[in-house]
């Protein structure tokens, strides 16, 4: 039945045999999976990996009746993910969220497709339902990347408006799909804290996030009500190494340099897949305390999800040791840059990572990707 969410909403079991036979015979999606899974392979050789891969992939398909067991597949390759590309992955707070109740996960951004990844398998592994997920459409300009993302619990985020009035009833239509799907289809959640990722390490909630959400609250329900209703609940995710610093450092040179930045042909898609097959060192997961009553406006509650956020964020040794490193490049630094109880190997394996991602940057990029790392860390300690 057409509901008014169909424009936004993920795809449910009766999209299936629709989505399904239109992805799979998508020779760019095809090609694409191809050059994932197979990038060290030669060229010329493509065409043969995308017709097995393709006649694997319906043999696979053929067994599937619904979303759940349509993302069963995706579950060994995020376990495989994880044991590759990871030194490790750790979860806290999550014992102290109550769960029996859909939660609104707002979370730090730093990996396009990662940070809600993470949060899920927390849930998987401590058998729960896992998040629906917000992704802006300006990820969605191909036609299979947006049957791919609706696929796996994605709704939309519209950011393509221009006009005033379209952009407030994308705003009012996404706030009420959020209500709806926490408090009468009992789905998780998972939101950034803003718009993009944080690329400068710099996690700050944009309160218009805040304002969205209560877009749908009815006259008769106050704020602090309205919005505890909702069940916030910030989230921290911390990684020791960025595979894509160094796309983050060279975006940030040139907007800073230009005061602008027009991002090539699929970066976007590239970040992707960067920060999925790249190596990330040890990941930390960590879920804040469950937003209270008594907040009056959306500023309010960004700074109470900005606090919960860098209290859980954890920066390894690559935040205190770039920390120096930016000292010793400028002789400035926004804090004093204090000695953390680090091991002589935990030292030298951050500061050996950060040469090698120095190396083919300019002077102001390697400022910037000392910055990434630094940032956060430097603000917890001036908060202690």
């Amino acid at each position: 039945m057409p509901s008014k969410f169909d424009s936004i909403r993920p795809f449910d079991d009766a999209d299936l045999p629709t989505v399904l036979p239109k992805l799979f015979n998508n020779k760019e999606f095809i090609s694409s999976l191809v050059a994932f899974k197979f990038p060290k392979w030669p060229k010329v050789l493509r065409p043969f990996l995308g017709s097995v891969t393709r006649q694997y992939i319906i043999r696979q398909i053929t067994k599937v009746h619904s979303l759940r067991e349509f993302q069963r597949l995706v579950e060994p390759y995020m376990e495989r993910m994880i044991n590759t590309t990871t030194e490790s992955f750790t979860v806290t707070g999550l014992d102290h969220v109550d769960l029996s109740k859909a939660c609104l996960f707002v979370s730090n951004h730093r990996d396009i497709a990662l940070d809600p990844a993470f949060v899920n398998w927390a849930l998987h592994v401590n058998q729960q339902d896992t998040v629906r997920v917000a992704v802006g459409d300006n990820l969605l300009k191909k036609p299979w990347v947006a049957d791919l993302i609706r696929l796996n619990n994605c709704f939309i985020v519209e950011r393509s408006a221009t006009d005033r009035r379209q952009k407030l009833a994308a705003a009012k239509l996404l706030s009420e799909y959020i209500e709806f799907s926490l408090n009468t289809q009992q789905q998780h959640i998972w939101l950034a804290q803003r718009e993009g990722r944080a690329k400068d390490g710099e996690d700050v909630t944009n309160p218009a996030i805040i304002s969205m959400l209560g877009l749908n609250n009815i006259k008769s329900i106050d704020f602090a009500s309205y919005l505890q209703s909702l069940r916030i609940v910030p989230v921290s995710i911390s990684y020791e190494f960025d595979p894509c610093d160094q796309y983050k450092a060279r975006e940030l040179t040139r907007l800073a340099e230009q005061g602008r930045y027009d991002k090539p042909h699929n970066e976007d898609i590239k970040s992707i897949v960067k920060g999925i097959t790249g190596q990330k060192g040890r990941v930390h997961l960590h879920f804040g305390q469950v937003l209270p009553h008594g907040f009056e406006n959306a500023k309010q509650v960004a700074q109470y999800i900005d606090q919960q956020i860098l209290a859980g964020y954890r920066p390894f040794a690559t935040g205190p040791v770039a920390a120096e490193m930016l000292y010793a490049h400028t002789q400035t630094a926004a804090a004093p840059v204090v000695a953390n109880p680090l091991s002589p190997t935990e030292i030298q394996t951050a500061s050996r990572y950060l040469h090698s991602r120095l190396d083919g940057l300019s002077a102001d990029e390697q400022l910037k990707l000392l910055s990434m790392y630094a940032n956060a860390y430097l603000k917890q300690i001036k908060t202690e």
